[in-house]
């Protein structure tokens, strides 16, 4: 398979010559590099599949019932390498009843272990920074964290936000841009009842133009979150 640079820039050719959007192009470079240098069957089945996804076997199984090897297995069964993330994400909910967070940790796996995306990376070739936390407090706690501005601007660093839409106490998402006026984004946030006090939160911080710049946004929130914690445990809210 061509090394990532080669890959891209084969992809970008393909694109300006048949006009498909980057995930089509993409997987017909990387069937056509396969069909003309296959892998040995043992190297295949030796492949690390938790380390190419980014999460453990016991870690997906605990969550899911399968291991990355199962999902891969019943996912190819059903040609989810030729679909989009929305379909594989609708294909794992419908079929296999995946709940909507982990359908898409299921889905956004399976890309990677396919080749369809890079670690960060989303299936139209842009980039986005993923972040979890559980934190010792309700999750309508934890919801009105996010979703109440005047909390919100406590732990948040002075971040511009708005909200485009939001469903209590599940899911919020933000149009994003950072206090020097860069990096414009949207960030869909997720939130799970953990028992009766604790809770989770799960952030996705899309439309990242590079690996960099991704990096650099997972290293905020990292520090977003600690700073969530402090005003959750020191709050009367």
């Amino acid at each position: 398979m061509p090394r990532n640079k080669d890959l891209k820039r084969l992809v970008r050719a393909r694109m300006t010559k048949t006009g498909e959007s980057y995930t089509a192009a993409r997987a017909q470079v990387i069937r056509k590099s396969q069909s003309k240098n296959p892998q040995p069957v043992a190297a295949a089945a030796t492949a690390d599949y938790a380390k190419l996804a980014g999460m453990s076997d016991e870690a997906i199984k605990a969550a899911t019932g399968c291991t990355w090897k199962r999902w891969v297995g019943a996912l190819d069964h059903y040609g989810a390498a030729e679909l989009s993330h929305r379909d594989i994400a609708k294909l794992v909910g419908d079929k296999y009843k995946i709940g909507s967070w982990w359908r898409q940790t299921v889905a956004v796996g399976y890309e990677r272990i396919k080749g369809l995306r890079d670690r960060g990376q989303k299936r139209d070739g842009s980039f986005g920074a993923s972040k979890s936390r559980t934190f010792n407090v309700p999750v309508q706690t934890l919801y009105d964290a996010w979703a109440n501005a005047n909390l919100r601007k406590r732990w948040l660093d002075g971040a511009s936000v708005k909200v485009r839409k939001a469903t209590a106490p599940k899911t919020i998402r933000l149009d994003w841009r950072d206090q020097n006026g860069g990096v414009s984004g949207i960030v869909a946030v997720g939130f799970a009842a953990k028992g009766p006090g604790k809770s989770a939160v799960a952030i996705d911080h899309g439309k990242v133009p590079d690996r960099e710049t991704a990096n650099r946004l997972k290293q905020y929130w990292s520090a977003r979150f600690d700073a969530l914690g402090e005003m959750l445990a020191h709050s009367d809210a």
